[in-house]
């Protein structure tokens, strides 16, 4: 092999381990590269799951703040309580 063809696949071996180890770091990141090149968030069901439970946790706090706040007779409080556990 010539000097020249020895450069050329060195540049090209380069380019390779470029493309591994950003490949690499944007998964990481969690980060995948669609067909045309743009970078687009992965989508983590773990992260959803978590979500959608801290958005029912915040709901049932909201009813527990009204419940404690409400002027309503002991009876209200208590069928309140019993609507909250059948949820």
């Amino acid at each position: 092999m010539s000097s020249g063809q020895l450069f050329v696949l060195a540049i090209i071996g380069m380019l390779l381990i470029g493309q591994i180890v950003k490949a690499r770091y944007n998964a990481k990141l969690g980060v995948v590269e669609d067909e045309d090149g743009n970078q687009k968030p992965v989508r983590d069901p773990d992260a959803d799951r978590m979500r959608d439970e801290i958005k029912m946790l915040k709901d049932r706090i909201q009813v527990l703040e009204r419940i404690a706040t409400d002027t309503h007779g002991a009876s209200d409080v208590s069928r309140q309580i019993e609507a909250l556990r059948d949820t």
